[in-house]
């Protein structure tokens, strides 16, 4: 996004973090609606131009959303949805990829009071390896003559009870409504927005042998200090790297040798 699209999702990023904070607000149902009018819009084009047309004021639009949403949504969604409309968009798509990112976000939330937001990360960096290891699980996955709801049967029969609630939800809402986007691309983003939720970066460390926990421990602080940030690390398990670790924070990649990277972690923290 861009110009006045950004300065509308980061607002409307404020506003859903000023009602999430108050506990009586479920987040996995406000993500559940929100993930409604985002299917909504994306499908109702005409209904999208009016809610962006920059044309009509804020309070015009608002009103609008609010006389259709108002009973079919909650009080407290169709007032973040009224929220939206009042701003002004770059493109009328920007504001489906903003309600679809504020419903991610709802969700991660609701994970997060949950106490379940690390496993959330890990689940959805792990789904996406076994998606990108096994070539006929994406394909029926990505499939474009499958219906969703194969798609999220399937799902269910690979997740359902084996991954966090709030996992499946976002795993199925990617896979049985991508609008456009990759399946690889999609769990990035999640989990991008996972992390998001602490203030963390990610690290994807790629490794011959499993890290040792104090191995792990020392990585972690060390990436850390470098970037000056809390980090999260996704583990896997390569042989190819011959005894060696990968590291890919964002673009940047650091290769090295664990011993050379684990005594660097160990001086950084002495330090």
């Amino acid at each position: 996004m861009n110009g006045a699209s950004r300065e509308a999702l980061a607002a409307a990023r404020e506003r859903l973090d000023a009602l999430t904070d108050n506990t009586s607000v479920d987040a996995a149902r406000l993500a559940a609606e929100l993930a409604a009018v985002t299917a909504l819009l994306d499908r109702e084009v005409s209904l999208r131009r009016v809610l962006t047309d920059p044309a009509q004021s804020g309070e015009a639009k608002a009103e609008l959303a609010h006389r259709l949403l108002g009973t079919q949504i909650s009080g407290t969604a169709a007032d973040l949805v009224a929220g939206l409309v009042r701003s002004r968009w770059s493109q009328s798509r920007d504001l489906v990829d903003a309600l679809e990112q504020l419903a991610d976000v709802a969700d991660l939330t609701a994970a997060q009071r949950a106490g379940t937001l690390d496993d959330v990360e890990d689940e959805l960096f792990r789904f996406g390896r076994i998606v990108t290891s096994n070539v006929e699980l994406r394909a029926a996955l990505t499939d474009r003559k499958a219906t969703a709801s194969a798609k999220g049967e399937l799902l269910r029969s690979l997740l359902g009870g084996r991954a966090d609630a709030a996992t499946e939800r976002l795993v199925t809402r990617l896979v049985t409504a991508p609008r456009g986007r990759s399946l690889e691309a999609g769990l990035e983003s999640l989990s991008k927005l996972a992390a998001a939720r602490r203030d963390r970066m990610v690290a994807v460390v790629t490794s011959a042998v499993p890290l040792s926990d104090l191995q792990r421990q020392r990585l972690g602080a060390a990436l850390a200090k470098l970037y000056g940030r809390t980090m999260h690390l996704n583990l896997d398990v390569d042989p190819e790297v011959l005894g060696g670790i990968r590291v890919q924070v964002g673009d940047e990649v650091i290769n090295g040798s664990l011993a050379d990277r684990i005594e660097d972690a160990a001086r950084r923290m002495a330090s």
